[in-house]
């Protein structure tokens, strides 16, 4: 495994602190530590009756935080998993102060970078893609183990690809040959699944493929809403919720969760009175996601289509 160091630029950064709102007194928690770019700005700025955790699958990612943090590891605790336990974790650690919770959704700069991690369809690595590299299931799993029907569907779902008939069909095709193993391999049988003329133009031809089988490793979009729900039943009032999108698959639930959490009836539109009795607990304060100003988008091109979404417990 390379040893390159876990390099990260955080998006949004001081719109992400400023959104959190951090007082003394209270938890803060970043779901998507990576490199340690916004804890380290959070860390900064921690009262001395505060706190912070920071969640994150990849180990890389949580050594290099911790060394980027070690001026503050008494304010810290590292976990190393999903931040799909995040309520467990709140529970474990006897949190009832919780005063903010940021999430950085999808891949690390890092992870894109290091050839060896198997996310990027422009370096030949070895089919991996797992953000925890003790996770069971691998891209190759998936490339070469999963039927054509269920490949079609993730290519469609998680990678809005037009042309996911053909491409799970090219790759059954050759694996029936011989095991898919390479990062290579795999981007040039999408390329040649792809008919020409629509290769011409626009983002590499492998680039929605590889975000829908990296989503399916990972279960990326699973653990959003519960993420999203336990954070608005475990902030205090006045709490907030601050969470970046890369793409519409990460953005829409995070937007439709806010919506509902901030409406609190679920009861159809033609019903005269409310029956179910479900009150908001949110307050949504961006009703239009906050972008990356020009000047990120010149220091940070991968900014470009971040999307930041807030969050208030009521």
């Amino acid at each position: 495994m390379s040893q390159l160091p876990f390099s990260h630029t955080s998006v949004l950064l001081y719109e992400c602190i400023e959104a959190l709102n951090i007082r003394d007194g209270y938890t803060y928690v970043d779901c998507t530590t990576g490199g340690g770019g916004h804890s380290l700005e959070i860390a900064r700025r921690l009262g001395p009756s505060s706190r912070l955790i920071c969640f994150d699958r990849d180990k890389n990612a949580i050594a290099a935080a911790t060394e980027r943090l070690s001026e503050y590891l008494d304010k810290i605790t590292f976990i190393n998993d999903n931040f799909s336990s995040l309520g467990q974790v709140l529970r474990d650690l006897n949190i009832d102060n919780l005063g903010g919770v940021l999430a950085d959704l999808g891949c690390s700069s890092h992870q894109f970078d290091v050839a060896e991690r198997g996310f990027s369809y422009t370096l030949d690595a070895p089919l991996d893609m797992r953000m925890d590299t003790d996770a069971p299931l691998s891209a190759y799993n998936v490339v070469n183990e999963y039927p054509e029907s269920e490949l079609r569907r993730i290519l469609f779902e998680y990678g809005e690809e037009r042309f996911a008939p053909r491409i799970a069909a090219a790759i059954c095709k050759r694996r029936a040959e011989k095991p898919i193993e390479t990062t290579t391999e795999l981007s040039d049988i999408i390329r040649g699944a792809i008919p020409a003329k629509f290769r011409i133009d626009g983002p590499h031809p492998a680039k929605r493929s590889f975000q829908a089988i990296r989503i399916e490793v990972n279960g990326e979009l699973d653990a959003i809403k519960p993420m999203i729900d336990c954070a608005a039943r475990n902030l205090l009032p006045s709490g907030r919720i601050a969470i970046i999108s890369f793409h519409s698959l990460e953005d829409r639930p995070v937007k439709q969760s806010f919506k509902s959490l901030s409406s609190g009836c679920t009861c159809p539109p033609d019903f005269p009175v409310c029956v179910c009795g479900n009150k908001p607990i949110l307050k949504e304060i961006t009703r239009k996601p906050i972008l990356p100003t020009e000047d990120e988008l010149l220091a940070n091109p991968r900014s470009r289509s971040a999307k930041l979404r807030i969050a208030e417990k009521l």
